[in-house]
């Protein structure tokens, strides 16, 4: 427990109402993040601990708080100009001192300000660092109110948007982002693992219709301050707020912008309040990535478009919302698939700009209609406008894999990683082409290192024990498929999986057993054939098997653009049949069979 710093003059620190109780009220009472007050401890900032609770919870109080900034603390002179001073952030408490005390600081200022002048001209003298790369730290969200951790979360992901239209400079993803949040690591070791040199982190709080986003640029390897500013104004205006915040930024690292870019930096309309809330909860219940919260997500955006039907991002989430449903088996892409098609061309006609829309037309573009050219078009349209654009790389990588492209996939893929360096999903998606590619030793690696992050990542553990089936390690592979039943329950997917490994190591039975129960659930909702279609493969049926490839061409199932190139299908190649269902999809890679 730090000291306290005694002043006669301040009233009684100990008052209840006067008391912060959490590290977010501290933040919110000196307008700056919970992770600067965490730093400020080690420099003295007057903070108590309750000794006596098994996790001891931490105060302070606002008189003593106030009193050790006015004895010399001086972090906003670290931070330049445009930073609040402290006379403008708190309400001086008390009456003046005696004259000869106010003489005495007098003469302590005066020689303050000499050592400061002559600190601040060293540190002008000194060469900026050059900022080549960047992360976005979760905006804190000092509303004091939990229900509003959606719109920071949603004020992150917008600021990092804009960020990423900046073609000369690697602005790492969303998702990697999120997962300092409320972390205690040094920005340092932050900036170590994005390997990044630049980090932005701020604050937002927000008050009826009035919003106030605080930001700081710090270079991360020195944990130096380069520039802090605050915002401050409506809702309605909050994108021209945060386009506002990106250029500021640009310019503080010295990023030429293009013309486009600053054009779309620059004339970010006013928008429906009511419109943008329900699309941040949208993209909320977006990123989820379970059935529920992806229906969830659905219902936001379609009443955001309710609200606005012309707010082009809204229609883009939709889209997106649809695609994930149906690739992951939780609905029929005949439900899905034109619904997204028709959202993401509905936001390309109010905003023909827009990365995210163009990345959903090129998917859906080749997995429902396996128009292999324009689907490419679109993706390199989407990277055109934003380089970087995870998802973009991510499902380009796929349409690249499935036409047989395993070294552009991977290349893709890369990228993808480089942007999102901790991201689940982009792992998973770098062993799966490894897979495809027949490269099985580096797809097992590349899983293993996925599951390091999260060893309960469901769709790594199916993809590492199907890995272990093509090079014949059905116990391997079996420990995986159990440990992903136990997590997500009876999956198609992962029921699927253990068929096929009961099947390829000689246990008939079971894997018979598991795909009369298949066909059975089949009459009464969706399963893909495709699952089918593996599992019968898997048992020497291959005249089922062909049978359940050409329903699953006939339903527009998404995976069927894998014909050309999947691996647990090579027994079935050379059959006529299976020859014009490749042929059927289009798929460049059917000149190979």
């Amino acid at each position: 427990m730090n000291k306290n710093v005694e002043d006669p003059q301040v009233r009684d620190p100990r008052s209840p109402t006067d008391r912060l109780d959490s590290w977010k009220e501290i933040a919110a009472y000196l307008k700056c993040s919970v992770r600067t007050v965490r730093r400020w401890e080690d420099e003295g900032l007057p903070v108590h601990r309750h000794a006596h609770r098994k996790k001891p919870g931490i105060y302070a109080y606002k008189a003593e708080i106030d009193v050790w900034w006015r004895n010399g603390h001086e972090h906003s002179t670290q931070i330049g100009d445009a930073q609040e001073q402290p006379s403008t952030v708190f309400r001086w408490r008390g009456p003046w001192l005696a004259a000869g005390l106010v003489l005495t600081g007098l003469l302590v200022i005066l020689a303050t300000v000499t050592v400061f002048e002559k600190h601040q001209k060293t540190l002008d003298s000194a060469p900026a660092p050059r900022i080549q790369s960047l992360a976005v730290l979760p905006l804190e969200n000092l509303s004091l109110d939990p229900e509003q951790e959606y719109f920071a979360d949603g004020m992150t992901d917008t600021l990092i948007t804009d960020l990423a239209q900046i073609g000369s400079l690697k602005v790492i993803s969303r998702t990697s982002s999120m997962r300092y949040k409320l972390t205690r690591k040094s920005l340092p070791q932050i900036a170590q693992e994005l390997d990044v040199d630049g980090i932005v982190e701020g604050t937002v709080q927000r008050s009826g219709d009035r919003v106030r986003i605080t930001a700081q640029l710090i270079h991360g390897p020195s944990d130096k301050h380069l520039w802090a500013h605050s915002y401050e104004g409506e809702v309605r205006d909050i994108l021209t707020i945060q386009s506002e915040v990106a250029r500021s930024i640009a310019k503080q690292i010295e990023i030429q912008l293009t013309p486009s870019q600053h054009s779309r930096l620059t004339s970010a309309p006013p928008i429906n309040r009511d419109a943008y809330e329900l699309y941040l909860k949208g993209r909320f219940f977006w990123n989820k990535r379970t059935e529920a919260g992806l229906r969830k997500g659905i219902e936001y955006f379609q009443k955001a478009i309710d609200q606005d039907p012309n707010y082009a991002l809204a229609h883009a989430g939709l889209a997106d919302s649809y695609i994930v449903l149906a690739n992951w088996g939780f609905a029929s892409p005949a439900e899905c698939y034109p619904k997204a098609k028709a959202a993401a061309l509905k936001a390309l006609e109010i905003d023909p700009r827009l990365a995210e829309a163009h990345t959903s037309l090129a998917y859906v573009t080749l997995l429902y209609e396996w128009n292999w050219t324009e689907s490419e078009r679109e993706f390199r349209q989407a990277l055109a406008i934003n380089p970087n654009y995870v998802s973009a790389h991510h499902f380009y990588s796929i349409c690249l894999m499935s036409a047989g492209r395993h070294t552009e996939a991977q290349s893709e893929i890369k990228r993808a990683q480089e942007l999102d360096p901790v991201s689940l999903i982009v792992g998973d998606v770098s062993g799966w082409i490894y897979y495809e590619g027949r490269q099985y030793d580096r797809a097992i690696a590349q899983y293993k290192r996925t599951l390091e992050i999260d060893p309960d990542y469901v769709p790594a553990l199916i993809d590492l024990g199907i890995s272990y089936l093509r090079i014949g390690d059905y116990h391997d592979a079996l420990a995986q498929f159990e440990k992903a039943r136990l997590l997500e329950g009876d999956k198609v997917r992962v029921l699927s999986a253990m068929a096929r490994a009961y099947a390829l190591s000689g246990q008939r039975v079971p894997a018979v057993r598991i795909l009369e129960r298949l066909r059975k659930a089949a009459k009464q909702e969706f399963i893909p054939p495709w699952e089918l279609s593996l599992v019968y493969t898997a048992l020497g049926d291959n005249k089922q098997a062909i049978e359940m490839l050409r329903k699953a061409a006939d339903d527009h199932v998404g995976w069927v653009v894998l014909l050309g190139v999947e691996p647990a299908l090579d027994s079935l190649r050379k059959q006529t049949e299976f020859q014009k269902l490749t042929k059927r999809i289009g798929s460049p890679s059917a000149d190979q069979l």
